[in-house]
């Protein structure tokens, strides 16, 4: 069997396990998604209208539109803190160990767990944008390329927060030190564009929401489903996805490769 047959098949088999365990205890994922959920609800209807006339609407509609999009964004860093957690547990409860000792890809136990993260934080991208569109939030201008755009921003972006997450877990003693050490990922969302633009905020505050991750590329997927102006947003978020995925990838190979104290 050659070593790329030995690394599909080992690799598919990890994406088994880790669906498993994301099937069978659901809490984990369950409780990361309610967070943007129940602040796009907070959000909509106790400041949907306020918030919608600063910004010029006339009706939380347009606070809708403008909330939905950097959510997505939000639920991907939430939904990777389950990746951190599981790849700790994976590395503090002796599984790693056993798995050096077998005949398996050395790299498939981390491919199982990227794959899997990814394709758990589009579903429940999946989720919380269904929730945006029962809620009001619709997208009727936005192209079939621009929808296949969108999605494969959300896709890399995924792809990119993962492999931080995975790296994290890693280097965690344990499981509430990974959830710890991934609050960033929630916590970035916070202070971007998501809430408000950013030539609202205080001019102190500007920067800190403008030069990190989440800002371009919620300004990005706001311009794909809604039109407006991408500017150089759109080069800044490719740029942070691939700069995050190739520090999370060799990061994770790194600690994982170490051999075991």
């Amino acid at each position: 069997m050659s070593s790329i047959t030995l690394a599909v098949r080992d690799s598919t088999t990890m994406l088994r396990r880790n669906l498993l365990h994301a099937r069978r205890y659901p809490s984990l994922t369950l409780n990361l998604l309610l967070t943007p959920i129940m602040l796009l609800l907070l959000f909509v209807y106790i400041f949907g209208d306020v918030m919608s006339t600063g910004m010029g609407g006339a009706d939380r509609s347009a606070y809708i539109a403008y909330l939905v999009p950097g959510l997505l964004l939000m639920t991907i860093g939430s939904t990777t803190i389950g990746t951190a957690v599981s790849v700790s547990n994976d590395m503090t409860e002796g599984i790693i160990a056993r798995f050096r000792t077998m005949a398996i890809h050395r790299g498939s136990v981390i491919t199982g767990h990227v794959i899997g993260s990814v394709l758990q934080s589009v579903i429940s991208v999946v989720l919380v944008g269904a929730v945006g569109a029962a809620i009001g939030f619709r997208s009727t201008d936005a192209t079939a390329l621009e929808w296949l755009a969108a999605l494969g921003l959300l896709t890399l972006f995924a792809l990119a927060l993962t492999w931080i997450a995975v790296g994290m877990g890693m280097v965690s003693p344990n499981a509430e030190a990974a959830s710890n050490n991934a609050m960033p990922l929630i916590f970035l969302p916070l202070i971007s564009s998501t809430f408000v633009p950013i030539d609202a905020m205080p001019g102190w505050f500007q920067p800190i929401a403008e030069y990190q991750p989440f800002t371009p590329a919620i300004e990005t997927l706001r311009g794909l489903l809604l039109g407006t102006e991408i500017g150089h947003n759109g080069w800044l978020a490719l740029g942070w996805c691939l700069a995050l995925t190739a520090l999370g990838y060799f990061w994770s190979k790194a600690v994982y490769n170490r051999d075991p104290k």
